[in-house]
């Protein structure tokens, strides 16, 4: 057996073993942990959208872990924008996520509706909620189960070698806060912690669980003018909680003139980040390199990550009291 069949064999065993256990539940998170999350911020917090009275459009594409096989691969797609009911001020959008990593694939649709309370200490406040649909699926027929040794079991049924998939219904809430200078964020995701039953796509014979964890975000950013320049510090941070994982991240980026921007960021014992940007008229464009500070560095040369944003100006009868052009870009 020559080298590249034992490692397809370890890597496909090591992720069946962990995810699957015969026919008890699995765990996992089902976010990307994206670099640039202060330009999707409503991925993270349904009461994130409509803050400006602009249509926004976002693309994110992430390419996790280089140079290790079957490593994340992350889409999303956000859409939303304002309107107005009654006199009051409300916020709709979609959000498709879409994530390959190793024999498994996720995809989740969702639309998103939030009621807006403007002149709130000079700020405005929105509380969101997130409706939609997670889909797995596993690549069964795709799992190689050695067999002639005493460590595996060839007929394990702990492994399933069928495609197996399921759908769950999944509830998203979150309560954003938005002002001239800052804005902060708290969201609970999966707040059912929906099991999504896995099973034969011609036969329910037999099924597998998984279960997404319900998690927990907090974040804030602000933008902080320099006196007689034409700079813009913009620091932002992101705090994640998952079952017993915690974990955080902090971003100094610097906007030049409204058109360019760059910065740092660092995420705790996992990776050290930089990133670069633009504004054009109705677009942005950003792209950051994750370089890994753990173990993982051994077997990949970083991450990638790239995002795409178009908007287009609503007239909603008043005047947009908020002086920057959308959180997105702070």
């Amino acid at each position: 057996m020559n080298k590249s069949i034992k490692a397809i064999l370890k890597y496909t065993l090591v992720i069946c073993a962990f995810i699957l256990m015969n026919t008890g539940t699995a765990y996992a998170q089902i976010d990307a942990q994206f670099t640039q999350y202060w330009a999707v911020p409503s991925y993270y917090n349904p009461a994130a959208i409509a803050c400006t009275d602009f249509i926004d459009i976002h693309a994110m594409g992430r390419l996790q872990w280089l140079g290790i096989k079957g490593a994340p691969r992350s889409f999303s797609g956000l859409a939303d924008m304002p309107f107005k009911l009654l006199g009051k001020r409300f916020g709709t959008g979609i959000v498709i996520h879409q994530e390959s990593m190793g024999l498994y694939n996720t995809l989740n649709a969702a639309a998103q509706l939030a009621f807006k309370k403007k002149n709130l200490l000079k700020g405005e406040l929105s509380v969101g909620l997130q409706l939609g649909m997670l889909n797995e699926t596993f690549k069964g027929s795709d799992v190689i189960l050695p067999s002639g040794d005493e460590f595996h079991d060839g007929n394990d049924e702990a492994i399933p070698t069928t495609d197996l998939t399921g759908t769950a219904f999944d509830i998203n809430l979150g309560v954003f806060y938005t002002h001239k200078w800052f804005w902060v964020g708290i969201s609970a995701m999966h707040l059912t912690a929906p099991t999504i039953s896995l099973s034969e796509e011609s036969s329910m014979e037999k099924s597998y669980e998984f279960k997404a964890d319900r998690t927990f975000y907090l974040m804030g950013g602000s933008n902080i003018p320099i006196k007689n320049s034409l700079i813009e510090l913009q620091p932002s941070f992101l705090l994640k909680k998952v079952s017993q994982f915690f974990t955080g991240e902090i971003t100094a980026r610097a906007r030049y003139k409204k058109f360019l921007n760059g910065g740092i960021a660092y995420r705790w014992n996992d990776a050290v980040s930089v990133m670069v940007g633009a504004e054009y008229k109705n677009f942005t464009l950003g792209y950051s390199y994750d370089y890994p500070i753990s173990k993982i560095a051994k077997a990949s040369s970083g991450s990638h990550e790239v995002f795409l944003g178009y908007k287009v100006k609503l007239n909603l009868g008043e005047k947009n009291k908020n002086k920057h052009k959308s959180i997105r870009i702070m």
